[in-house]
Parts: structure tokens; C-alpha cells; sequence
């Protein structure tokens, strides 16, 4: 069952993770990968809003939402694999860039996500 859920919230995060970027990289017409940064943050925001509601939630939520959802929005692979990119053509600033504003918005939105949520729960 636990398996299901987290297929089906893949299902859901993957297309939006691919809508997400091409929406948001579509409108900027640079080297940095703004489209993957925005799919990291948003799906950072709302994993850690699901850990703000800790145990409100039952656990096929976390698997529904948390892994397969967040999973497939957020991606890794992909962030190593740009920031690479942009460092083998030369891009260091924007490598380094990628690095630096990736770790700290991510992390912040997920601190974000968890504080409002325990706000809201009281």
C-alpha cells in the first residue's frame, strides 16, 4: 500500500517538477538554472511543512506527499548535474552561485514551511 502512495505522489511532483522548470526557465534568458532552483524550494517548502505537522498527519500522507510528491518535484541529480554543466564552461560564478543559493533558499524554505505550519497547528 505504502508503495502505491508513494507512486502516486510521484506521479503528481514529476510532471509539476518538469512544468515548473520550463515555466520559470522560459522567462529567463541565462545560464543559471532558475527553473530547477524554484522546483528544489518549492518542494522544500513543502516537505518541511509536512514535518511541521509531524504526527497530525498519518503516515500514508508522508509516503503520499513527502516521498513520492516532494520526491519527484525535488531533484538532486539534477542540481549536481547543472552546477557541473556550468562549471565545465567556465561558469564558476554562476557554479558556485548555484551551490550557495540552492543549499540556503532550500533550507530556508523548509524552516519556513515548518514554521508556519506549527503556527497554524497552535
Amino acid at each position: 500500500m505504502t508503495a502505491a502512495l508513494v507512486f502516486l505522489g510521484a506521479m503528481a511532483g514529476a510532471p509539476l517538477r518538469y512544468l515548473t522548470d520550463r515555466a520559470v526557465q522560459s522567462r529567463h534568458d541565462a545560464l543559471f538554472p532558475w527553473g530547477t532552483l524554484a522546483a528544489n524550494v518549492l518542494g522544500s517548502l513543502v516537505l518541511g511543512g509536512l514535518t511541521g505537522a509531524g504526527t497530525a498527519l498519518p503516515p500514508a500522507v508522508s509516503a503520499l506527499i513527502g516521498v513520492g510528491f516532494c520526491g519527484a518535484l525535488t531533484t538532486y541529480s539534477t542540481f549536481g548535474y547543472e552546477t557541473l554543466r556550468l562549471a565545465e564552461d567556465k561558469a564558476y560564478l554562476y557554479a558556485a552561485l548555484n551551490v550557495i543559493v540552492s543549499v540556503l533558499a532550500s533550507v530556508g524554505a523548509a524552516l519556513l514551511g515548518r514554521v508556519a505550519v506549527l503556527a497554524v497547528l497552535g
